[in-house]
């Protein structure tokens, strides 16, 4: 598989568990750096099962399981990639990868470099965090003087489900 293929199917799947769009992730310009690091903890047989897992999974599941439904049950609930999976949603919002869970390691062996650490300068500045709260990171992309007095404003977002839906 071509680096650019694979780095699409980590888009795909980065864009499912955010909620960001692939454009608004390769925005960030931090996509190839997240890759390598999950690839470079956990392994590539664990990175590339969990795009597998990915791009097979249905749009619906038993039962009228939506699509969230069967990413929660096929991909977050599984023993050996959810927790790679919910590190790299907090990756794609903090910028830090976190220490995965110490049953895993026990499980599927040591990984030297599994520790708490922000990936970059960038990955701090571009969290996703940030554009989700409407805000901007703290010493970084100042909003200008005096920005501070007036409250963040919260974009919408599609789908978001406090907001009404339009007809």
């Amino acid at each position: 598989m071509s680096d650019d293929a694979r780095l699409k199917r980590f888009l795909d799947l980065s864009a499912e568990l955010t909620a960001f769009k692939v454009f608004e992730l390769l925005g960030t310009g931090v996509a190839e750096n997240y890759m390598t690091t999950v690839e470079e903890i956990v392994g590539t047989a664990t990175l590339e099962q969990m795009l597998d897992i990915h791009a097979n999974l249905p749009q619906q599941g038993p039962n009228g399981l939506d699509r969230k439904g069967v990413v929660s049950r096929e991909l977050l609930g599984n023993a050996r990639v959810g927790p790679v999976a919910r590190n790299l949603m907090k990756l794609w919002y903090t910028g830090t990868w976190n220490r995965l869970p110490s049953d895993w390691s026990e499980r599927y062996g040591p990984a030297p470099r599994d520790r708490t650490f922000v990936v970059s300068p960038a990955s701090y500045i571009e969290g996703l965090m940030w554009k989700a709260i409407g805000a901007h990171p703290a010493g970084a992309k100042g909003p200008g003087y005096g920005s501070w007095r007036h409250p963040p404003k919260i974009p919408d977002f599609e789908g978001d489900p406090a907001k009404p839906a339009a007809h």
